[in-house]
Order: C-alpha cells, then sequence, then structure tokens
C-alpha cells in the first residue's frame, strides 16, 4: 500500500515537472519578444519583466520536488560514494527525517499565510505596470508541499530498500553516459 502512495506521489510530481516544463519555454519566448521590442521600438513594461520572474519562480518551485525524486538535488557524493548503499541509505532517510521534512513544514506553515494574505489583499506589485503579486507568493507553499509529499515518497522507498521490498532502482541516481548526453543533444536537435 505504502509503496502505490509512493509510486502516486511521484506520478503527480512527474507530470508537474513536464507542465513546468512548459514555463521554460514561455519564460523564453516572452524575454525574445521583450528584448526585440524593447530595442527595436524603446518600449517596454514591467509586467513582461514580472512574468518572467514569475515563470523563473515557478520553473524553481514546482519542479525541486521532480529533482528530488531523480535524486539530482546537491550533495557530497564524494564522501557518500564511499560507503556501501545501505549506508547511503540511511543517510538520506536521516536527512529527509531530520532536515527536509522539518524545514518544509516550517515553510509551509509560514508560507500559507503568508500567501493567503496576499491572494485576500489582492496585492498588486509595488512597480509601475507591475503584476498582480499572489500567484508568485502560492508558489512558495505550493512548492514545499510538492516537496514534502515527495519527502514522503522517498521515505517510504528507503524503508521499504532497508526492509529487503525494493532493490533500489526506483530512487537509484540516473547518470548518463556521454553517449547518452550526445544521443539526447541529437534528438533534441531534430525537433
Amino acid at each position: 500500500m505504502f509503496m502505490s502512495i509512493s509510486r502516486a506521489i511521484d506520478t503527480l510530481n512527474e507530470k508537474i515537472a513536464a507542465m513546468v516544463g512548459w514555463a521554460l519555454l514561455a519564460a523564453v519566448i516572452i524575454c525574445t519578444v521583450n528584448a526585440l521590442v524593447r530595442y527595436t521600438f524603446n518600449a517596454s513594461s514591467n509586467g513582461w519583466l514580472e512574468i518572467q520572474w514569475y515563470l523563473f519562480a515557478a520553473m524553481f518551485m514546482l519542479a525541486s520536488s521532480h529533482t528530488l525524486k531523480r535524486d539530482e538535488h546537491v550533495r557530497i557524493d564524494v564522501v557518500a560514494g564511499r560507503f556501501s548503499k545501505r549506508t547511503q541509505v540511511w543517510i538520506d532517510l536521516f536527512g529527509f527525517l531530520l532536515f527536509l521534512m522539518p524545514i518544509s513544514l516550517v515553510i509551509l506553515y509560514y508560507g500559507v499565510p503568508f500567501a493567503l494574505l496576499s491572494i485576500r489583499s489582492a496585492e498588486m506589485s509595488s512597480n509601475a505596470g507591475g503584476l498582480i503579486v499572489w500567484p508568485a507568493k502560492l508558489l512558495v507553499p505550493l512548492g514545499f508541499l510538492l516537496m514534502l509529499l515527495q519527502g514522503v515518497s522517498e521515505i517510504i522507498k528507503r524503508i521499504a530498500f532497508l526492509a529487503g521490498k525494493i532493490d533500489g532502482h526506483e530512487f537509484a541516481k540516473h547518470v548518463a553516459t556521454p553517449e547518452e548526453e550526445i544521443e539526447a543533444i541529437k534528438a533534441a536537435n531534430k525537433l
């Protein structure tokens, strides 16, 4: 039952990360059009700059949990890599329980009222021509909720590994070979 919960959380974060990938495309298009308009017609808007910031915030906050799922957050693999797989899993479990989960809960505790106040007051940017602010502020608790959920999924997988229920491939970091990187670049260029 717990592994099905873990898979559901993983699937949710994969789907959100796929949708957030489109935010990158939107940010690049908006940035390009804004630069062209600014240099061609000597006109711009703070709203265009702010929407780029919002899209970047969405990419960062909503895809961080997917990065955790893929085991690609920065850590000291030089040290942990010297230990057995079982010891590495214990280190992960310790980090999730003592750091990730409490920090995510604290940020949720303070972030939700922060975002709700912004929504209720219909907070606007102080910049001339700026946008409403609450969508950006809502990204903070939403991002940490997704991170908290992914933390639960990772804890479930680590406990299942320690109990001998899974072999660890479900949370193993995929390190691409140079050949895989070249093929990925070639495939991207064909689009």
